[in-house]
């Protein structure tokens, strides 16, 4: 018996740049300019459509740690996940823009942080090196974060929550709108013995408390006779919102800020299982501006928030990534407005 060995298949050397140039038939300056949008060199659209056909063809994608070495900084913008599930609306905020990022030539990166807050996150996210950084919470920041990220060749730091710090860029999204949409809508229809509910799961206090904050506040501040706001801890469970429902009518509360749709929901329905009548007995609203809401009967009333498109964003960050001197800005990119249905 003849042994024939085994023979492994011959590997592909990985497709470089001179690749490219030589399938294209250009210099691979000339690939480097197109593949890496290169705009202080014009290049025509023929040639352009050469080098990113090779480059297709080829497989070949550049690197991106060596464009940084050779640039002096990366095209990486890194976004820190939050703990805390953000809900479809922001979700879908965050996923329009990056998109309108990677647009710009930009490369996002998410980061779980994994409970690293201040100084200590920042350092872990200066290793990537990023150009530019869009922090989530502003608490968990802090001024000496900001500083940790500048000198390592981070050109442009922002924060998105109800605060701002010191030396970054501020995305302020105020929470205390949406209760105060909220409390205006009441009280505008004669409720007086406002609820508020309170999500007992934790981690959404930074979520909750501003909108009941902005809710007692406005009752306050209008001096409406006989108006209070009581605050009802609720669960994200049927069982729980089945326990406040059976009490719900010793509390003697004529409509609920429920937080946000979800809670809403799944406290009207507990509501009605009861025998309470809504809108008739209590009105309830929620916030987000969830397509499910419009299905029950009585559609839900909420309070819609208004959030920055992704591609305005995407364009803020760019400019600041190129003109990083410029003095750190605030801008207040929420809003928000009542979206008046029949639980109402």
């Amino acid at each position: 018996m003849v042994h024939i060995p085994n023979q492994q298949p011959a590997q592909r050397s990985v497709p470089t740049s001179a690749d490219v140039a030589r399938l294209a038939g250009v210099s691979r300056a000339t690939v480097s300019y197109v593949l890496n949008n290169t705009s202080a060199v014009r290049i025509s659209e023929p040639t352009r459509r050469r080098v990113h056909d090779a480059a297709r063809e080829l497989g070949y994608v550049p690197h991106a740690a060596a464009r940084s070495l050779r640039a002096g900084h990366s095209r990486m913008v890194l976004m820190p996940t939050s703990e805390i599930p953000m809900g479809l609306l922001f979700s879908t905020f965050f996923n329009e823009l990056q998109w309108a990022l990677s647009r710009l030539d930009y490369t996002v990166v998410q980061y779980a942080s994994l409970g690293m807050t201040g100084e200590d996150a920042a350092r872990a996210w200066a290793e990537l090196r990023p150009v530019a950084v869009l922090a989530p919470d502003a608490s968990a920041l802090g001024p000496r974060g900001v500083t940790v990220l500048k000198r390592s060749g981070a050109k442009a730091v922002f924060t998105l929550g109800p605060q701002r710090v010191e030396g970054a860029h501020a995305l302020l999204m105020d929470g205390r709108r949406v209760g105060r949409a909220a409390a205006l809508h009441f009280l505008a229809r004669g409720r007086r013995r406002i609820g508020a509910i309170v999500p007992t799961e934790a981690g959404l206090e930074m979520f909750w408390q501003p909108r009941v904050a902005g809710l007692r506040e406005t009752v306050e501040a209008t001096g409406t006779h006989g108006a209070t706001v009581t605050e009802l801890s609720l669960g994200y469970s049927e069982e729980s919102a089945a326990r406040l429902a059976a009490r719900w009518r010793d509390l003697g509360v004529d409509a609920v800020f429920a937080y946000n749709d979800e809670y809403a929901m799944l406290l009207m329905r507990a509501l009605q299982d009861e025998g309470i009548d809504v809108p008739g007995d209590t009105a309830v609203i929620g916030s987000d501006d969830l397509m499910l809401g419009r299905l029950l009967r009585p559609r839900l009333s909420t309070v819609r928030i208004d959030l920055p498109s992704g591609r305005s964003l995407a364009e803020l960050v760019d400019r600041v990534v190129r003109d990083p001197g410029a003095e750190p800005e605030v801008h207040d990119v929420l809003g928000a407005d009542v979206v008046h249905r029949e639980s109402s």
